[in-house]
């Protein structure tokens, strides 16, 4: 609605300023209006259409003179000169938009070919699982940040991971980069889950002596690991710091998977040793499991207050982990009023 009230606000503005011109006295003049119309145009309209609105004005310049001196005079000739030249430069205008408009676009298929290339999104069944996940940006225009995700089909059974990397822009993107392709290659040779776990540590602490300044010495990144054997009903999760998964059973009831030991973040090993153990849970035919990033949890309303993903889903069935996550992305924009301050990642396995 706004974006159609704005592409009317050239015409209306030549229309108001005709108007006034024909029914006032000589002495007033509505050429802010007319020569306001063209430049207002000029970001909303094509080419033709900036060119057409600039003519527009002009004429009706041109008309009002004529109908109240039946001649052009000085006055007449430098308020056409003046909107005239507004023409013209709304036209320069416009050209300049246009090609910053291509350049945007340009851009953004770059940034969508670089998220297919990190996060593709991965196969709705893997493993006998039905699987879905989604990424929103914070940013409008921005198609991939800090968050990720992976799944991957092993001897050892179905792995995933779900991180955030601290930190914005390509250093970010880099990192999510190496901790996808380490746990890719971990998730296959390694037997457990911890060992998983130590390649993604060893991965990150060999990345951030490439990186510079603050991201060299405070980065870190959160993480869950978990694994989904073949054929047994249970989920094995390592913890570093992430939000705890959500098991949602199929009578509406939700269990956080929280840790009994706390381990650190990937990244932050020097304040100290904390060994990864992996807690073992039930996962019942017809469960769905939830992994996501803070972006989820921590998304505020305009009072201030944070989404609770929990409470929010407690009681509640969901046929298939797409249709879940499509519901918490539209509830997350809905309580934020259409906008978050951070990334968010979202993972969601379905047992069968």
């Amino acid at each position: 609605m706004v974006g159609g009230s704005a592409r009317l606000l050239p015409i209306l503005l030549i229309v108001v300023g005709f108007v006034y011109d024909y029914f006032t006295p000589q002495q007033f003049t509505a050429s802010p209006l007319f020569a306001a119309a063209p430049l207002v145009a000029a970001p909303l309209y094509s080419l033709r259409g900036t060119i057409l609105t600039g003519t527009a004005s002009v004429l009706a310049v041109f008309v009002i003179h004529l109908r109240i001196g039946g001649a052009l005079h000085a006055d007449s000739l430098t308020e056409l000169a003046t909107v005239a030249t507004v023409v013209v430069l709304a036209v320069f205008i416009n050209v300049l938009v246009r090609r910053s408009n291509a350049r945007l676009a340009s851009q953004r298929e770059i940034a969508e070919a670089a998220q297919r290339a990190v996060l593709p999104e991965p196969a709705q069944r893997i493993g006998g699982f039905d699987i879905a996940a989604r990424y929103e940006a914070a940013q409008a225009d921005a198609s991939i940040g800090g968050d990720l995700y992976a799944v991957q089909d092993t001897p050892h059974g179905v792995r995933l991971v779900v991180g955030d990397v601290r930190g914005k822009g390509m250093g970010a993107v880099g990192a999510v980069a190496v901790l996808i392709g380490a746990f890719r290659e971990a998730a296959e040779q390694e037997t457990t889950l911890e060992a998983v776990a130590q390649r993604l540590e060893r991965a990150f602490a060999r990345e951030g002596i490439r990186r510079e300044g603050l991201e060299a010495s405070e980065g870190f990144t959160t993480a869950v690991l978990a694994e989904l054997p073949h054929g047994d009903g249970v989920v094995r999760i390592v913890t570093r710091g992430h939000p705890p998964p959500l098991l949602l059973g199929q009578d509406g009831t939700i269990r956080p998977l929280s840790p009994h030991d706390h381990a650190l973040p990937f990244g932050m090993g020097d304040l100290g040793t904390w060994p990864d153990r992996v807690e073992e849970s039930e996962f019942p035919s017809g469960a769905i499991l939830l992994l996501y990033t803070d972006g989820l949890s921590e998304a505020r309303d305009e009072r201030g207050e944070f989404f609770d993903p929990e409470a929010r889903l407690a009681g509640r069935v969901f046929v298939d982990p797409g249709t879940l996550l499509a519901t918490l992305a539209q509830e997350v924009r809905q309580y934020t009023g259409g906008g978050t301050t951070d990334d968010m990642a979202l993972l969601a396995v379905r047992r069968p």
